[in-house]
């Protein structure tokens, strides 16, 4: 990993950061460059960027502010960065959030996807199967009563085998298209399944340096003995 660098561009953590979605900004060894884009910030070029989730409020002034430069966004994910949005940051990754009261609140389309809210929330731990990652599990905790709708390419993160995910209606949690992740898996994620940070780290560093780049292992064996006492866990 020498002489090898990667930007992370951490979106709004002021507002959106409930259910420990700061601990997704993660240290990996390789020369780290953090940036904190806060209300009224002029978003830069990154290799990854990251968003959390927040109640409907904090939403609402996010909008704004991720609507203001949608244009640039979509440029950064033509040009493959990597996107990790959770829950509510998840939600405005598509083309709109429509609350169960108040006025609609735009999305900025990185995702073909729309979410309104639903009468019931879904509370509980979620264990999901990709295909793309081994192990192929995704784990983590669901808090929301918005309900996401995916289509077109775009295409679900995993396969629900236990809780809600996306609607709670078509087995489905999350959505990627592109190097565009969303998923409504707090706990937080990427600790509890490092496979999946290593592979955004690594379609980010790949992006980055236009190269096939290959990880060095590391002692994941903590993280795995956290990720599998999740897995298969009753909602």
């Amino acid at each position: 990993m020498e002489n090898i660098k990667i930007t992370v561009g951490h979106l709004y953590p002021k507002q959106l950061n409930l259910y420990g979605d700061m601990g997704n900004i993660k240290w990996r060894g390789i020369d780290f460059e953090y940036i904190e884009v806060n209300a009224g910030d002029k978003i830069p070029s990154c290799d990854i960027y990251f968003i959390g989730g927040g109640q409907d409020k904090e939403q609402v002034e996010v909008s704004k502010y991720l609507y203001e430069q949608k244009d640039f966004l979509i440029e950064q994910r033509e040009n493959w960065a990597v996107f990790l949005g959770i829950c509510g940051g998840y939600q405005l990754f598509g083309h709109y959030y429509q609350p169960f009261e108040g006025e609609r609140l735009n999305g900025i389309s990185l995702l073909d996807a729309y979410t309104v809210a639903g009468k019931k929330r879904f509370i509980g731990n979620v264990t999901a199967r990709t295909g793309f990652l081994r192990p192929s599990t995704l784990v983590g905790f669901e808090n929301h009563s918005g309900l996401t709708y995916i289509k077109g390419d775009t295409k679900p993160l995993a396969i629900l085998t236990i809780g809600n995910g996306n609607n709670g209606f078509d087995n489905t949690e999350g959505a990627k298209f592109m190097n565009v992740f969303g998923t409504y898996l707090h706990g937080s994620l990427l600790p509890k399944n490092p496979h999946f940070a290593d592979f955004l780290i690594t379609l980010a560093l790949e992006k980055r340096y236009e190269d096939e780049i290959e990880l060095a292992s590391l002692d994941d064996k903590l993280e795995y003995i956290a990720h599998r006492a999740v897995v298969g866990k009753d909602y």
